[in-house]
């Protein structure tokens, strides 16, 4: 089994523009990110995918790989399905370009639920963290998920998810976004048109479950550092 990493990059972000060529202790962001995820060893190839000329050369030049994206795209999913149909590859891991703390723990088990999967009934891999307090249970920027007895995915949203209407209920988990898919199935994903529940909660998640796809939750203790604001760039270099 063939598997790649792949960061979707893109220069300008809507609430921290050049946030990935920001400095990060004496290399920008998305080279961080790209480093760490490279020096797991986890993978056959990492690949930074982007339509920036400027992150391109940044990676280019210090050695790593990167693939110019030429269309639009809403997502990074989509972004990586433009490119991925050219690599070699059973299976990609999209790996966040902001969130330079990516931890191997976290990306073996998603590799791990594939190599375990010999009837091919996972689809799709991605990550939850429990959360208890309650102001992240109810922020709409954490993504909350909802799961069955199997840890297959039931729902995401930006609402507290399920509605604690017994006081005694407390598990919460918070959706990480680093997806694993099936080459195949990434391909297909990215054909379909936006789900109703997508638009909704501006979810792609919901996109692939609703037309069916089943998508494996893998549990994790570790919390990786998004930089979408200067202050989370601040609270990643106190992290180093």
């Amino acid at each position: 089994m063939k598997i790649v990493a792949m960061i979707p990059a893109r220069l300008e972000a809507t609430r921290f523009p050049n946030k990935l060529m920001q400095d990060l202790e004496g290399m920008s962001v998305i080279l961080r990110t790209y480093r760490t995820t490279f020096e797991t060893g986890l993978f056959d190839a990492v690949y930074v995918v982007t339509d920036s000329d400027v992150i391109y050369n940044e990676i280019i030049s210090n050695g790593g790989k990167a693939i110019i994206s030429k269309k639009a795209h809403e997502s990074g999913s989509d972004r990586i399905a433009e490119v991925i149909e050219d690599v070699d590859a059973d299976v990609v891991i999209n790996v966040q370009g902001d969130e330079p703390f990516t931890n191997k723990e976290t990306l073996n088990k998603l590799i791990a639920v594939f190599k375990k999967d010999d009837n091919e009934q996972i689809d799709i891999a991605s990550v939850m963290f429990e959360i208890k307090d309650s102001q992240e249970i109810q922020n709409p920027n954490n993504v909350k998920v909802v799961t069955d007895i199997n840890d297959f995915a039931l729902y995401f949203s930006r609402s507290s998810i399920p509605f604690q209407r017994d006081v005694s209920f407390g598990t919460f988990y918070k959706h990480i976004g680093i997806y694993a898919f099936r080459k195949n199935i990434l391909l297909k994903c990215t054909n379909l048109p936006m789900y109703e529940l997508e638009q909704a909660e501006k979810l792609e998640q919901l996109r692939f479950l609703g037309n069916g796809m089943r998508i494996k939750m893998v549990k994790t203790k570790h919390q990786p550092i998004g930089i979408d604001t200067p202050e989370d760039l601040e609270e990643a270099r106190k992290q180093f």
